[in-house]
C-alpha cells in the first residue's frame, strides 16, 4: 500500500490529466476546444491588423514584393 501511495503521490498530474485528454476525447469536446481557440486566435489577429495599420501594410507589401 505503501508504494501505491508512493505512486499516486509521483505521477498525480500525469494521471489526472490522462483521465481529463480521455474525458474529452470521448465526448467530442476536442472539436468545441479547437473551434474556441480558433474564434479567439482571429479575435486576436483582427485586433492586432487593427491597431497596427500602417506596420502591417508595409510588411505585406515588402512580402508581396519579394514573391
Amino acid at each position: 500500500m505503501d508504494n501505491f501511495k508512493n505512486f499516486w503521490n509521483q505521477y498525480k498530474g500525469a494521471i489526472i490529466g490522462i483521465i481529463i485528454a480521455i474525458l474529452i476525447l470521448v465526448t467530442r469536446l476536442h472539436d468545441l476546444i479547437l473551434a474556441v481557440v480558433v474564434l479567439i486566435l482571429g479575435a486576436f489577429i483582427g485586433n492586432y491588423i487593427q491597431q497596427n495599420k500602417e506596420e502591417v501594410k508595409t510588411k505585406l507589401k515588402s512580402f508581396i514584393d519579394k514573391m
